[in-house]
């Protein structure tokens, strides 16, 4: 039986341990440095029909309806007027069984660890990896020790086991951008609650969405934001009040009607990947956002996660993990490349350049064979 030792349970680690446990061949242990998993109750995520497809050889498909939410069209607006732009119909990509959805984080993360409580251990921060002739052997800072014959690491864009392993080469970047993420309550009649909503604006665009049927809304808004070197290490700087009604001053200077209704409330810079970091060691693995993080204004981040993470099952149950790396390698930078022409699209200020967006928008969202191309070679694995 081969160990495998995962290190973080977000939701690339947590779903591929629900794969290896379903082979006796395996034996899995999961690494979480916090004393509980975070769950960012009521938060949402969006997962297209790649993802779903995957996540239905664990039963996703059992989840109840009133758990998460299947809309059919993301419309595009005009921030400044709040004006329809157009609507892409993304449905058109479903299949019977494979929909695009959106839920709560905590509600798929719960479905992720519900059959893994036994091999989850917390409050275990990595201190040391050392790469043994025949294993690989953890060191965590509670100087407890682990061997195991292969390692996935999946402890997110600021991966402290990548750090260790290649000498804090593999820094991120920050993406000139904030993240405000917040929550909608249902008594607010403002928006549509069958569909995705993307406002966009200069140097600025937010996404309002379901995520239940209950009429839960989900807030995401990326704001252009300069910072320094200091202020981006500044970890506390994100939580404090001056810092919170700075930014909110400048939401309020856009046309945001509903701010003072964000409940829950979330301020964070947005890291990206620079580069590309394979292990000499072929059994040691990447996945999630350890192995590279885009920006988020392609709302691939869940799914490309539980897609890499299904990859490297199969290459590792199939023993032929050498090819994970070159075959992810390629899916991401397409999917980085959509990531950063979406955001420089979304965020134009330029009158004219709004105006000449806005009319190949309302063209590219009924061409078939451009979505086909663009969106088509990402959703359907």
């Amino acid at each position: 039986m081969k160990k495998i030792a995962i290190i973080g349970a977000g939701i690339s680690g947590l779903f591929i341990a629900n794969l290896f446990k379903r082979n006796s061949n395996y034996q899995i242990t999961i690494f979480e440095k916090n004393n509980l998993i975070d769950l960012d109750e009521g938060y949402g995520v969006q997962l297209s029909v790649n993802s779903i497809k995957l996540l239905n050889e664990i039963k996703f498909d059992e989840l109840l309806s009133d758990e998460k939410f299947n809309p059919s069209k993301i419309k595009f607006y005009s921030e400044k007027s709040s004006k329809l732009i157009c609507e892409l119909d993304i449905s058109n990509f479903n299949n019977e069984k494979c929909k695009y959805t959106t839920l709560k984080r905590s509600t798929l993360i719960n479905f992720l660890k519900k059959n893994l409580e036994n091999t989850i251990k917390t409050d275990h921060s990595i201190s040391r990896i050392d790469q043994l002739n025949q294993s690989i052997q953890l060191t965590f800072e509670n100087d407890k020790k682990f061997e195991c014959d292969y390692l996935i690491v999946s402890d997110g864009v600021f991966s402290k086991s990548k750090k260790i392993i290649f000498n804090n080469k593999s820094q991120p970047k920050y993406n000139k951008t904030l993240a405000i993420r917040g929550l909608l309550p249902k008594s607010l009649k403002l928006f549509d609650y069958n569909n995705i909503s993307l406002f966009l604006g200069s140097n600025f665009h937010y996404v309002i969405y379901p995520v239940s049927p209950n009429g839960d809304l989900n807030f995401i808004a990326i704001l252009k934001y300069s910072m320094s070197n200091h202020e981006q290490n500044n970890y506390s700087l994100f939580s404090e009040d001056t810092f919170i009604k700075k930014i909110l001053k400048k939401l309020s200077d856009k046309n945001i009607k509903f701010l003072n209704n964000l409940v829950k409330l979330k301020i964070f810079p947005v890291f990206v990947s620079e580069d590309f970091y394979k292990s000499k060691n072929d059994n040691i693995h990447f996945i999630g956002d350890a192995f590279y993080a885009f920006p988020p204004s392609f709302a691939q981040g869940a799914s490309q996660s539980i897609e890499g993470a299904y990859e490297l099952f199969k290459n590792i149950e199939n023993n032929s993990q050498r090819n994970f790396f070159r075959n992810r390698v390629n899916k991401t930078k397409m999917v980085n490349r959509r990531s950063i022409f979406s955001q420089f699209a979304f965020h134009f200020s330029s009158p004219i350049a709004v105006f000449l967006r806005d009319i190949f928008l309302k063209r590219l969202v009924k061409n078939k064979i451009f979505l086909d191309s663009f969106l088509g070679r990402i959703y359907k694995n």
